[in-house]
């Protein structure tokens, strides 16, 4: 009986294998029909800007120390009405928001509670549609966590099934589902990354990559070059192995000047937003130059 299972198991994995390497080869003309931005830019988190500024003179130091667009975190209970107001006043200043950080640490779509699923389907689509108030062209998702009571394939499967109701919305809005790589104990590899994403089989959901994220356990550039098309944004951290630090930008082990290389080669254009800490003007600006000599290679 035992045997018998573990063959049951091998032929199931041996059938998505197979079905992945269709998928995979049809991923370059799937993803080509999303329209890819013009170049790569520069991005800031609103979080990371002072707290005392307005919110103009907030991207107006942006804009300044050398940002061209703008990621903020998701807020249900704000109004549509305010979302545009927010979109007009970045626009003015010419640092566009880009992104909305939905998340979902706090309901999850992989939850053993169907209500606690609902919860995270229904907030995300308010957030799709407050993206589109604002101007923003992409939602972070964390589409699901794997715990003691939520195994790997449960997270798998029900995070897919509440991703795909979300579809219709994200598609009628014109705004893409950034999954995102996170340590969340689910996605662990580049290639089942990949496999994920390409089982939704609709350039709306796409691949949202955090460059540091993945140091403890893998390589940036490989991430980078398996998941390739299917890129749609990026954020950038640094982090040391040794001790397990989290760094400013080209203090930490990641390649960096490999992952240039690797952006080149799957001709990522759109934007580089870090996630690190908020500072002044001062410590804005160095941390502007920082991607622009990462930019240079």
């Amino acid at each position: 009986m035992a045997n018998a299972i573990h063959r049951r198991e091998f032929l199931k994995l041996s059938a998505g294998a197979a079905a992945t390497v269709a998928l995979w080869g049809t991923a370059g003309e799937l993803f080509a029909q999303a329209k890819p931005e013009s170049k790569i830019k520069k991005a800031v988190q609103y979080a990371m800007l002072p707290k005392d500024l307005s919110d103009a003179d907030k991207f107006k130091l942006a804009r300044k120390c050398g940002f061209e667009g703008i990621e903020v975190d998701a807020n249900v209970e704000r109004p549509q009405a305010a979302w545009a107001e927010l979109g007009k006043i970045a626009r003015d200043q010419s640092t566009p928001i880009h992104s909305i950080v939905f998340g979902g640490w706090h309901a999850p779509m992989s939850d053993g509670n169907p209500e606690v699923q609902a919860k995270g389907v229904s907030e995300m689509k308010k957030t799709l549609a407050d993206a589109k108030a604002v101007g923003a062209g992409n939602v972070l998702l964390v589409p699901g966590i794997v715990t003691e009571t939520v195994s790997y394939g449960q997270a798998y499967q029900r995070s897919q099934e509440n991703i795909r109701k979300l579809i219709p919305t994200a598609t009628d809005l014109n705004v893409t589902i950034g999954v995102e790589n996170v340590w969340n104990k689910f996605l662990l590899s580049p290639l089942e990354f990949a496999r994920y994403v390409d089982e939704f089989a609709n350039p709306i959901v796409r691949a949202y990559f955090d460059v540091g994220n993945v140091i403890l356990f893998g390589f940036s550039q490989d991430w980078i070059r398996t998941l390739g098309k299917r890129l749609v944004r990026i954020h950038l951290k640094d982090f040391k192995r040794q001790g397990s630090q989290w760094t400013n930008l080209q203090d930490g082990d990641v390649n960096w000047k490999e992952v240039k290389k690797a952006l080149d080669e799957v001709g990522y254009s759109g934007f580089l937003t870090p996630e690190l800490g908020g500072g002044d003007e001062a410590y804005l600006t160095d941390l502007s130059k920082r991607i622009d000599r990462i930019l240079q290679g």
